[in-house]
């Protein structure tokens, strides 16, 4: 079976990643650079209008753990916005979830910096307090309490903890982020009006809403950098959902694709088409960013949303030194140590 250890990153589109990764250092403390790298992304054109567009990436993590954020920018064309208000339901990635030590102090971080959350502090339905915040780019962000833990810090944030997914049908879905993903454990399936999500676009309608969280006995090179993880799809009832990105393209503004960390590509494209979700981008043999290889694929979920999987082969400890991990020379379940991703931490980029 091959191994997920959670979620690595997940993709932002926009139209300066400078600008926008020193925002994402200052409120979200994303400031270790895994990589920084312009290249052409000729495997995406299934995406891309059958073009092979030139982009521009920085993938940047958390020191206190969680997953990263790997912000995209065209270099070839200007990115699309979309053509429509996005409301809550719209299929897609919706929301992105950063964890929180302290989400009273990180409610205080946003009132203090001029950013108004949207409905201010709620309660979901699993008792955990929670708030919902835009970046400068219309993209949303929900802040919620986290237990897992890299190491912890002074910073109110943590990385990556999951995703708010709109879907058409509920039932189609969920083979997918259970099955293949292993998203198996259901914390809530409740079908109701919300008024945790006041404040989004379409706060007053009814939803059927389920929280997915991650397997606690997952494990893998990443898993103790990723930590618990979880997944919230939402389904619009007696209304259509529009599609987030609807006439518009891979690397267009917004949440672009969902990255799980993995092992064993070749079972887990198995473990896709066996439940018809067969990979439609496979870069097959290692492919170089520069800092960092490996083998990338995508799949599609029922809607179209795109759901990345990268198996990493070398990891940059200390890149100006020439110190690269070989992932691949060393048993795939077990976490690394803590230490090299305080070295890692040594690169950080100030707010």
């Amino acid at each position: 079976m091959p191994i997920i250890s959670g979620i690595q990153q997940v993709g932002i589109g926009v139209a300066n990643a400078e600008e926008a990764w020193a925002w994402y250092r200052k409120h979200f403390d994303m400031n270790i650079p895994i990589f920084q790298d312009k290249a052409t992304a000729s495997l995406m054109t299934r995406y891309t209008n059958d073009i092979a567009e030139d982009r521009f990436a920085i993938l940047a993590i958390n020191g206190q753990g969680g997953g990263g954020f790997e912000i995209w920018q065209y270099t070839s064309k200007k990115p699309q916005s979309p053509k429509i208000q996005l409301s809550l339901g719209d299929t897609g990635v919706y929301v992105i979830k950063m964890k929180s030590r302290n989400i009273e102090k990180s409610y205080s971080h946003f009132e203090n910096n001029g950013i108004n959350t949207l409905g201010g502090l709620q309660t979901d339905p699993d008792g955990r307090k929670h708030f919902f915040v835009n970046d400068p780019y219309n993209n949303t962000f929900q802040i919620i309490e986290g237990e897992t833990w890299l190491k912890k810090n002074k910073s109110h944030s943590g990385g990556v903890f999951g995703c708010v997914i709109g879907v058409s049908d509920m039932d189609k879905a969920l083979p997918l982020y259970q099955s293949v993903l292993g998203y198996e454990q259901v914390a809530y399936d409740q079908t109701s009006v919300f008024s945790d999500f006041s404040g989004l676009p379409g706060d007053s309608k009814k939803y059927r809403r389920v929280l997915l969280k991650s397997n606690p006995k997952r494990c893998g090179a990443f898993s103790r950098l990723l930590g618990d993880t979880e997944l919230e799809l939402v389904q619009i009832i007696d209304e259509k959902p529009n599609k987030i990105f609807e006439n518009r393209y891979w690397g267009d503004l917004g949440f672009i694709h969902v990255c799980f960390d993995v092992h064993g590509m070749e079972q887990l494209g198995a473990l896709c088409a066996e439940h018809n979700f067969p990979f439609t981008v496979d870069s097959s043999n290692s492919f170089d960013m520069g800092k960092a290889a490996g083998h990338f694929t995508y799949c599609e979920d029922p809607d179209g949303t795109l759901i990345e999987f990268v198996e990493t082969h070398k990891l940059p400890i200390m890149e100006k030194w020439g110190w690269f991990l070989d992932l691949q020379k060393r048993n795939p379940a077990k976490p690394l140590p803590d230490w090299l991703f305080t070295l890692l931490g040594l690169a950080k980029v100030k707010a």
